[in-house]
């Protein structure tokens, strides 16, 4: 067995994707979720525990372990081969067939921000470190938590980074490659970052893959500096604190959204661990899948001035659109997360998180602020305010009691306007991309589910169906064929090696067989295996019998007895037998 397939024999399928979605039984061998490959809002993702494989069937997404983490990461074969040896202790062996271009210089590149925290941590520790300590201590961050979070310092020198990179000898278009650094005219190198506290941004598999930076001194015109977009980030699709929130999210059930790395700093450490940010940019679609699937529901806690409100109402649609439910947090005192949570206590920010309160009650306040509901004016442009978000519902009687509620929240008449809304608002009706496969036969479905995983009734079964003849008459014909050529050359049957040898129409047929089939309590037996031989050869006896009486028929009403005669006797040997 090659290193490959020592690996995913290994490696639990739905335990490495529970990582990336939440996953509801269905079955016995069989998980479903929301495809964290497309927006979906009725689960088509399903996941089969026996077979190790998955299959989508909005999308058509499919593979083994090595494929959904190749694809979800957007890494390369041989990356996603090297993070699961290493997140479940298998060695890994040297194979330079696995490795190209692009998959060393994300190695590269890796490495290279791997350093370069470790640098920054050092800075924080050290003789340079001294104001950087001293603005963490005025924010209140312990010093164990800006371990924790990797926290550092990028000193004054902005030539730092591109000592310690040259030291380890990165080349120049390694070094231009990681965005840590930026190239002069002349060739030369110089750090992007320069007295700024670092925070280290990670994917979701827990790697830094760029870094943040809060300006020390006053007079910077850049508050905030972000890495630039590389190989290895592209800051639409990232999160900041998602790889280590998703246990707090499992465990509570909800996302806790924030603005900025501070106030993820300090909501984590008041016990609330299931909070992220995005990452210097305004919310996206590729970020809010990426908490969709861990939970569907969000609890919004911007910060509270103007800009904070209206990043919440642009967030709010964005997040309706793609089927979260989400709650907002409003904090009083003007406070940010972060200084909520220093100045009332964690125990204060934990209940204004517990008791957030419907989205709609809060875009209902902002209107309220907004317009003078004294008029027939303001309740109107009060009501079209909120129009965008009553479009987003996409259940029409919920939509139509929100409308009721909010118009009784704010003090005015619903009825004049509700035709209005109704309208305006439209039925949306979501529908599910669900493509029938082609009908397998129940005898085909257990016989094939029984070969994949019982090597007994591979050894007593496949040499009778080759007997009988009997798969040339199944639907499946290809996929027991190329199953039985694995057997006889010794390989392992496995679905994802008979995967491989299918074409596009008989991997849906494969999938159909084995991913669709979650209704059993258990495996086949063997016993029941033994059962369907027993009805294919029953059921061609009596189609062969048929056969011949048809035939003697014919060929008494042709006037060849001869032939008749012969077919007679055949059909009274077949029914002795």
């Amino acid at each position: 067995m090659d290193f490959v397939e020592q690996l995913k024999s290994s490696v639990d399928i739905v335990q490495v994707i529970e990582e990336y979605v939440r996953l509801r039984k269905s079955g016995p061998t069989r998980y479903v979720g929301l495809c964290p490959f497309h927006t979906e809002k009725t689960p088509s993702f399903s996941v089969n525990a026996t077979h190790q494989f998955y299959k989508c069937f909005g999308c058509g997404a499919c593979g083994d372990v090595l494929k959904f983490v190749t694809e979800l990461e957007r890494i390369s074969f041989y990356e996603a081969l090297k993070l699961l040896s290493e997140r479940f202790g298998i060695p890994m062996p040297r194979r330079s067939e696995y490795s190209d271009p692009e998959t060393k210089l994300r190695a590269a590149l890796y490495q290279a921000h791997e350093l370069v925290e470790q640098m920054f941590r050092s800075n924080l520790e050290s003789s340079i470190g001294p104001e950087a300590r001293s603005y963490l201590g005025k924010r209140g961050v312990d010093p164990a938590v800006a371990r924790e979070f990797g926290i550092g310092y990028a000193d004054r020198s902005g030539r730092s980074v591109v000592r310690l990179l040259e030291s380890r000898n990165f080349t120049p278009e390694q070094m231009e490659a990681s965005g840590l650094v930026l190239k002069r005219d002349d060739g030369t190198f110089y750090d992007r970052f320069r007295h700024r506290l670092m925070f280290p941004i990670h994917n979701e598999s827990g790697k830094v893959i760029a870094f943040g930076g809060r300006a020390l001194d006053p007079g910077e015109q850049a508050k905030y500096l972000n890495s630039s977009e590389t190989l290895l980030y592209r800051k639409s699709y990232v999160l900041y604190n998602l790889h280590r929130a998703k246990s707090g999210i499992r465990q509570s059930g909800r996302v806790v959204l924030v603005e900025g790395y501070m106030d993820v700093v300090g909501v984590y450490a008041s016990g609330v661990h299931e909070v992220v940010a995005s990452c210097g940019t305004s919310l996206t679609s590729q970020q809010v899948q990426s908490m969709r699937r861990h939970s569907d529901q969000i609890v919004v806690n911007f910060d509270p001035d103007a800009a904070g409100a209206s990043a919440a109402e642009r967030s709010i649609n964005l997040l309706l659109d793609e089927g979260m439910h989400v709650r907002v947090v409003e904090l009083d005192g003007g406070l940010d997360p972060d200084e909520y949570c220093k100045q009332r206590g964690a125990s204060a920010y934990v209940e204004k998180v517990n008791g957030a309160k419907n989205y709609f009650y809060w875009l209902a306040d902002r209107a309220r602020g907004k317009f003078d509901m004294r008029t027939a004016e303001g309740r109107m442009a009060g009501f079209q305010f909120l129009l965008p978000a009553v479009q987003r519902l996409s259940n029409r009687l919920e939509r139509l009691a929100v409308v009721n509620d909010v118009a009784g929240y704010l003090g005015v008449a619903a009825g004049p306007i509700l035709e209005n809304f109704r309208k305006a608002a439209g039925d949306r009706r979501e529908k599910a991309v669900r493509p029938e496969p082609e009908s397998v036969r129940p005898v085909e479905r257990l016989l094939l589910n029984l070969l994949l995983v019982n090597v007994e009734a591979r050894e007593r079964l496949v040499p009778e169906l080759k007997r009988m003849h009997a798969v040339e008459r199944f639907t499946t014909r290809k996929i027991f064929e190329a199953l039985f050529a694995l057997d006889e050359a010794g390989e392992s049957v496995a679905f994802s090696q008979l995967d491989t040898r299918l074409d596009e129409n008989d991997r849906a047929l494969l999938v159909s067989a084995v991913l669709a089939d979650g209704t059993s309590d258990s495996s086949p037996s063997l016993e029941q295996g033994e059962a369907c031989l027993r009805a294919l050869e029953n059921s061609e006896h009596e189609s062969r019998r048929s056969q011949l009486k048809a035939r003697v028929k014919a060929a008494e009403r042709d006037g060849n007895f001869a032939e008749a005669l012969r077919l007679a006797e055949e059909l009274a040997r077949i029914e002795r037998e």
